[in-house]
């Protein structure tokens, strides 16, 4: 599965039980516990370019977004 939110798969499959007991029995997503699936933008929930470095949890789009507002300057 890829890393999008599954919980959204979950809620359109609610209208189909069959089809939801099926995908519950067999492409359940595991739960991860490290690696890159863990490690999500707080702001957008992507997975490429986190930074997480000084508890910002951020992906590198969202953080150049809002960085002046948070505090950051760029000095070149």
């Amino acid at each position: 599965m890829t890393t999008s939110y599954y919980k959204k798969l979950l809620k359109q499959l609610r209208a189909k039980p069959a089809k939801l007991k099926r995908f519950a029995k067999f492409n359940a997503p595991k739960e991860r516990k490290y690696g890159i699936g863990t490690k999500k933008c707080r702001r957008c929930g992507r997975t490429g370019g986190h930074i997480g470095k000084y508890g910002l949890n951020l992906c590198r789009q969202c953080f150049r977004d809002i960085a002046v507002k948070i505090g950051w300057k760029k000095y070149s």
